[in-house]
């Protein structure tokens, strides 16, 4: 498989350089040059677990890494999950497929606890003298499964750059309390967006790169701008439309739609690119919180940052530059021309507009802000006695608002553990208790639903990443690490 960049000037020969670089030269983002069809046979629906599901789709993409190298790699990865990977729960006409199963309770896992593996192959694969260093910015979840991912993975070093405010305190302690040899938290005076655009500005940048180089490093991202990231996320679109087929909730072929709360378009692309590849998805629903940028551009045409930047109950989508959104339009204009004018306008006036509505027919975007999604936790808990977090409940009710008009079921990515947002989440059952540790456990208390003692383990955790720097000053701290 070949790999082309959304803005056209530059391409690479093979699966492992895509993986390694990450970013384009030119600053775009790889994508394939071709997207196969996949379709799963009636005995293969019978017979395959997730792991064979992500064999045959991962395989069918990345279609040069040695297919017995790549089956035990996908083996290992989802080894480090619960027994029941990928639950599917009915709500009525929805459908949950609850996707914090892994090592650390969010839908980053799929694809984190996957990539460390696949890079580690791309550096055999190239006989790399340099070790690598993976670069990442987080809004909450990425950081904590990049960093687990690589853990104590040899010739590499990860860093994390996550802003100060903002995230929970679950996600802080996972991120702080790490202690892998090659894995580093720093925390920066900013916001997510603040260190997404200064991680870009690093990938392009040749003169850091060859400082990067004279220190034997050379430099990859955890974040989805690298396809490593996105590829394994298509698996779980498939399977778990194929699950509902095998317990008859669905016809074979049937159409379905899919609600995916999002702030960086990484989740909601891997559901375009399933659709893409032939899975019967009819349309995708966009979920968003008060920073509601991509659902106004969906119903707009209009892109536009400059707009307040609010701090939110579901801090993983306060996000206002996404940066997926851009593989997105080059599947739907298919003119990197356009995708180098759209984002000069965006870089130069925090701006663009596009004049062809036509490519959101497919693909509906729907905002919450925090009492909403409060309110809408508590009304799915007294009605299915279900608990949400507050990036999930985003997509409930999107998928509700959605319902309203199109009669067809919905299947809702679940993207983290309630456990996650404890706060938020006795707000809304009306808990009062100090500290996120007593909510923890009140919340267990009263639902029944089990808490993991990993949560009570990293909360008690040392602490032992403390950094917090300015924005200005990432690329010298990323150097003092090596």
């Amino acid at each position: 498989m070949k790999y082309i960049s959304t803005r056209g000037n530059s391409t690479v020969d093979s699966t492992f350089d895509a993986l390694l670089k990450g970013l384009s030269d030119d600053g775009g983002l790889y994508i394939p040059e071709k997207l196969p069809k996949v379709k799963f046979e009636k005995e293969e629906i019978e017979k395959f677990n997730y792991v064979d599901f992500a064999n045959k789709i991962i395989g069918s993409i990345f279609d040069d890494i040695d297919k017995n190298d790549l089956r035990r790699e996908i083996e290992n990865a989802y080894a480090t999950f619960e027994e029941d990977i990928l639950p599917i729960k009915k709500l009525s006409n929805k459908y949950v497929m609850e996707l914090y199963h892994g090592s650390t309770f969010a839908f980053k896992d799929f694809a984190l606890s996957l990539l460390p593996r696949l890079i580690k192959l791309a550096i055999k694969e190239k006989n790399l003298e340099e070790k690598i260093v993976v670069l990442t910015a987080t809004s909450g979840d990425t950081g904590s499964a990049a960093l687990y991912g690589f853990k104590d993975v040899e010739n590499t070093k990860i860093v994390v750059f996550y802003p100060t405010d903002g995230i929970s305190e679950v996600q802080r302690r996972q991120m702080t309390t790490i202690d892998g040899k090659n894995t580093f938290a720093i925390a920066i005076k900013g916001n997510f967006d603040d260190a997404q655009s200064a991680l870009k500005e690093i990938f392009t940048d040749d003169g850091f790169k060859e400082k990067l180089k004279s220190k034997k490093y050379v430099v990859s991202s955890a974040n989805s701008i690298n396809i490593g990231r996105l590829v394994p996320q298509i698996v779980y679109y498939y399977y778990s439309y194929y699950k509902l087929v095998e317990k008859d909730e669905i016809k074979n072929g049937e159409e379905i739609s899919i609600s995916v709360p999002t702030g960086n378009f990484g989740n909601i692309l891997a559901g375009y690119l399933a659709k893409e590849m032939g899975l019967p998805i009819r349309d995708l629903i966009c979920a968003s919180n008060r920073n509601n940028i991509l659902s106004d551009f969906i119903n707009t045409g209009e892109y536009n940052v400059n707009r307040e930047f609010y701090k939110t109950n579901s801090p993983s989508m306060d996000i206002l530059i996404s940066s997926n959104l851009e593989r997105f339009l080059y599947y739907k204009l298919k003119d990197s021309e356009s995708i180098n004018k759209l984002m000069t306008d965006l870089k130069e006036k925090r701006f663009y507009k596009l004049d062809n509505l036509s490519i959101f027919n497919d693909i509906y975007g729907y905002s919450f802000n925090d009492e909403e999604t409060i309110k809408g936790i508590k009304k799915v808990y007294d009605e299915f006695k279900y608990l949400m977090d507050t990036h999930t409940v985003i997509g409930y009710m999107a998928a509700e608002e959605y319902q309203k008009d199109e009669n067809i079921k919905v299947l809702i990515a679940s993207t983290a553990s309630p456990y996650k947002f404890a706060n938020s989440i006795a707000e809304a059952l009306e808990i009062e208790q100090e500290g996120e540790l007593e909510n923890l456990k009140e919340i267990e208390n009263i639902t029944g639903i089990k808490l993991p003692k990993r949560f009570e383990d990293i909360l008690n955790a040392e602490v032992t990443q403390n950094l917090v720097i300015d924005k200005s000053k990432m690329r010298d701290s990323i150097l003092e690490v090596l």
